[in-house]
């Protein structure tokens, strides 16, 4: 074996000896700073859900006028993510990172001083395309301060941990906040958090990128043709089922999607910095870790956006009480992303992520059997044995992700990795949504085409087609579950094929995959 040389020698004494103390106290630092960024973002997402019917209200507007608010966060959200990602690389991460919280707090005092639904869409659009900042830049910062493995998983964890905080604060928050301020409030909490938020990005989180390049090698050109791609892809995954899947305008978002998507991979294979970098897609762990992420989310997603509806329309829960149900699922989250970062430490992270999502999708399959009967806790319990074996696998898939690129590359890496989430939350949402109107219209002919009414009672008769559409819709929502276990099922299969990564990417080191 050869001799090491001296420095790398120092090197090792000085990595043993990071793994055998905590955080310093700047490291803390930064950690909360990016903390706070993310909660905001996180926590608009939940919180303004509760104030829409009190925006309804006021704007005189109809539910499906309404569904737009959501629609321009998610539009704006999934168009904006991968450019910040390369964005940051090219002119700088801290700046950029303030200019996203700066601007989120704006546009929020901008949302809450609406005025109509259009104006109310303008502001939205604007949040969401400060907010996409945060994630793949977050990840990014977490990336260049702990350059040592086990605590760059522990970081992850933390922040990542935000993430369940968000779910329980916005149902806390948002209900008193609209009943005793307005709506208007929801936006306007957003605003002393970012004041913090800002001081703290400004005082502890330094410049990661050595080298600025310069918005003049940026990927425009790509951007356009992205952004065009994924913005007809998720307004025809959230329009659809109201407009037709076959309806025109469907298919025009259909060919407009895949056109500009074919029109975007030539393009970056031939750009010098492409807004995505294809090559990633070559590495094992990176595309596996996409794939589990993305089939599982889809699971996620789709079979968890309907509890709060069914709470509210077949158990006549109020939609605050209907929120609350969210909080045990965000604690098992917590719960197992911790535990998922020290099991990744000692075991290889595809076994325990995988058994994790098993685990969820025995869980699952329990919500198939969903009754009228179901109290609170058989609910809320079940969520949180779900989103504790799910949780598993958060901080190991996005540690798998981003250590195997570039350092330079991390934000890119990691907006990757949330444009797949949130497209799998969109894709989710839109496929389990059309899985329970179809199925509700089957079981309720099945219904009605094996009952025999033994009744001439006009109470009885009148009361009678209620009860069968009731049947049918609980019936159609264990089948949603069902379809939902599967899915997860898949990312858990899936991840069985995940790499071990032998190294990080601290900027002296190369990639090592060994599978």
């Amino acid at each position: 074996m050869a001799r090491k040389k001296k420095g790398n020698n120092k090197a090792e004494v000085k990595e043993v000896a990071t793994q055998n103390k905590g955080f310093t106290s700047h490291q803390w630092a930064v950690i909360w700073t990016l903390m706070i960024s993310s909660f905001l973002g996180r926590l608009d997402g939940t919180i303004v859900s509760l104030a829409t019917p009190k925006i309804i209200t006021d704007f005189g507007i109809t539910v499906t006028e309404a569904s737009y608010i959501t629609t321009a966060y998610v539009l704006g959200n999934a168009v904006f993510v991968p450019v910040f990602g390369k964005l940051g690389d090219l002119i700088g991460r801290k700046p950029l990172y303030l200019f996203g919280i700066i601007g989120f707090v704006i546009s929020s005092m901008l949302a809450g001083l609406s005025w109509n639904l259009s104006s109310m869409l303008v502001f939205r659009v604007l949040q969401a395309i400060t907010v996409s900042i945060d994630y793949p830049i977050a990840l990014s910062i977490i990336a260049f301060e702990f350059t040592d493995r086990r605590q760059r998983l522990q970081a992850q964890a933390i922040w990542s941990s935000i993430f369940a905080a968000a779910i329980v604060f916005g149902p806390l928050l948002g209900g008193p906040l609209t009943d005793n301020f307005g709506w208007r409030s929801v936006f306007y909490v957003n605003v002393p958090l970012g004041a913090i938020g800002t001081f703290l990005a400004m005082r502890f989180i330094t410049e990661p990128v050595a080298q600025i390049k310069g918005i003049k090698h940026f990927d425009w050109l790509g951007s356009i043709f992205l952004g065009i791609s994924l913005g007809a892809m998720v307004l025809v995954l959230d329009q659809g089922q109201t407009w037709g899947w076959s309806d025109i305008r469907s298919i025009l978002c259909y060919i407009v999607a895949v056109g500009t998507l074919i029109s975007f991979i030539f393009i970056e294979q031939r750009e010098k910095e492409p807004v995505v970098d294809l090559d990633f897609f070559k590495i094992p762990a990176f595309t596996i870790a996409n794939i589990s992420s993305f089939i599982s989310m889809m699971g996620l997603f789709g079979g968890i956006f309907l509890i709060p509806i069914f709470a509210q329309n077949v158990l006549g829960y109020s939609v605050t009480k209907s929120a609350y149900l969210f909080i045990p699922m965000a604690v098992g989250i917590m719960m197992g992303a911790q535990i998922g970062v020290r099991l990744a430490q000692k075991i290889s992270p595809r076994y325990f992520v995988a058994l994790g999502m098993f685990w969820g999708t025995f869980i699952l399959y329990t919500f198939s059997g969903i009754d009228v009967l179901w109290g609170f806790w058989d609910i809320g319990l079940r969520l949180a044995l779900f989103a504790f074996g799910v949780g598993l696998g958060f901080g190991p898939l996005t540690q798998a992700a981003v250590s195997t690129v570039p350092i330079q590359e991390v934000g890119v890496a990691s907006s990757v990795l949330a444009l797949s989430r949130n497209l799998a939350g969109a894709f989710g949402t839109a496929i389990f949504a059309t899985i329970l109107s179809n199925s509700t219209t089957a079981r309720l002919i099945e219904i009605q085409n094996n009952s025999v009414i033994n009744t001439t009672n006009p109470t009885l008769l009148k009361v009678i087609p209620g009860l069968m559409e009731v049947k049918a819709t609980i019936l159609a929502y264990g089948s949603v579950f069902t379809w939902a276990a599967v899915f997860v099922c898949l990312g858990g299969i899936v991840t069985l094929f995940l790499p071990d990564i032998k190294h990080t990417n601290t900027p002296q080191e190369a990639r090592h995959i060994d599978m």
